[in-house]
C-alpha cells in the first residue's frame, strides 16, 4: 500500500471521528429527549383523561382529545430531538404543511363531520337513548360518533347521519323534557256532538296504561273537511312508548267509536246533513 493511499484513509478515519465526536453527544441528547418525553406525555394523558372525565366530556369524546393531545406533545418531542440533531426543521415544516393542506382540501366534508361532531359532543343537544327528528327521520339515538350519529328508528332500521347535516338542521329532541306529544287524525261526523265525541276519545285514552294522566291529553278540531270534521287527538307519553302508544290508541280510539255508535265514514258525492253542538 503506498503512503498516499495511507494518507486517504487517515483523512477518511479522521472525519469519521469528528463526526462521531460532533453527533454522538447530540444522538444521545436526542434519545434521551424522546425517551424522557414519551415518559412524560403518558402522565400528562392520565392527567387529561382526569380532567376530562371530571368536567363531564362526553365518553365518545374522551379518548380522541387524549389521542389529540398525546400526538401533539409526542410530534413536539420528536421536533426537538430533531433540533438537537441539527436538522433542517424549516424544510420539513414546509413538507408538512404542505400535506396538511393537501389532506385537508381532499376531506373538506369529512372535516366538516369532524368539526359538527366535536360540537355535538361538547355542547350535548342529544344524549344516546334521546328521542330525536331530524327533518322527516324520527329515531333513537344509539351512538354518537366524531362523524356521524347514528338513530334507530321504529322500524328497527338504522341511520347513519353526518354530523354537519345535524348542525345545519333543526333537531328535535323529544326526550329533552321526558314526554312526547302524539299527533293524531281522528274523523268525527258533522251531525255528532263535540263535547260528547271529546269525553269519548279521552276516556278511552286514559285508560290505557302507557298515556300520561298529567298533562291530559289535549283534542280540538284542526279542520272542517268536505265530508267530516278532522280532529287532532295529542296525548302525551314517554318516549320509549311512542309507537306502541301510537297504535294502542287508535285501537282504543276505534273500540270506543263503535261501542257509542260513533259514525265516521259518508258515501261519496254531496250530501246535506245536520251540524251538532
Amino acid at each position: 500500500m503506498q503512503a498516499e493511499d495511507l494518507d486517504t484513509i487517515g483523512k477518511y478515519i479522521q472525519i469519521a471521528t469528528d463526526k462521531a465526536v460532533f453527533f454522538l453527544p447530540r444522538i444521545i441528547g436526542a434519545g434521551l429527549v424522546i425517551w424522557i418525553g414519551f415518559k412524560l406525555v403518558k402522565r400528562v394523558l392520565k392527567m387529561v383523561g382526569v380532567a376530562l372525565e371530571k368536567t363531564g366530556i362526553s365518553k365518545t369524546l374522551r379518548p380522541f382529545v387524549s389521542s389529540l393531545v398525546g400526538v401533539v406533545l409526542k410530534g413536539a418531542a420528536l421536533f426537538i430531538a430533531a433540533s438537537i440533531v441539527g436538522a433542517d426543521l424549516t424544510g420539513l415544516m414546509a413538507i408538512l404543511a404542505a400535506v396538511g393542506f393537501a389532506v385537508g382540501m381532499a376531506l373538506q366534508g369529512s372535516l366538516g363531520n369532524f368539526a359538527s361532531g366535536i360540537l355535538i359532543l361538547t355542547l350535548k343537544p342529544y344524549k344516546i337513548d334521546d328521542w330525536i327528528q331530524l327533518e322527516d327521520k324520527f329515531g333513537r339515538v344509539s351512538e354518537i360518533g366524531i362523524f356521524s350519529t347514528d338513530i334507530i328508528t321504529p322500524g328497527n332500521k338504522v341511520l347513519i347521519i353526518p354530523n354537519s347535516k345535524i348542525t345545519d338542521s333543526v333537531v328535535t329532541n323529544f326526550s329533552e323534557k321526558g314526554m312526547i306529544r302524539l299527533e293524531l287524525l281522528v274523523t268525527m261526523p258533522y251531525s255528532e256532538s263535540f263535547p260528547k265525541v271529546e269525553k269519548i276519545i279521552i276516556d278511552a285514552l286514559l285508560e290505557l296504561p302507557n298515556v300520561l294522566k298529567d298533562p291530559i291529553p289535549d283534542i280540538g278540531i284542526q279542520t272542517f273537511d268536505t265530508h267530516s270534521i278532522q280532529l287532532l287527538v295529542r296525548p302525551f307519553v314517554q318516549p320509549d312508548d311512542y309507537w306502541p302508544v301510537t297504535f294502542q290508541a287508535n285501537k282504543a280510539i276505534k273500540n270506543a267509536f263503535s261501542k257509542h255508535g260513533i259514525q265516521v265514514a259518508y258515501s261519496e258525492g254531496v250530501e246535506m246533513g245536520a251540524i251538532g253542538d
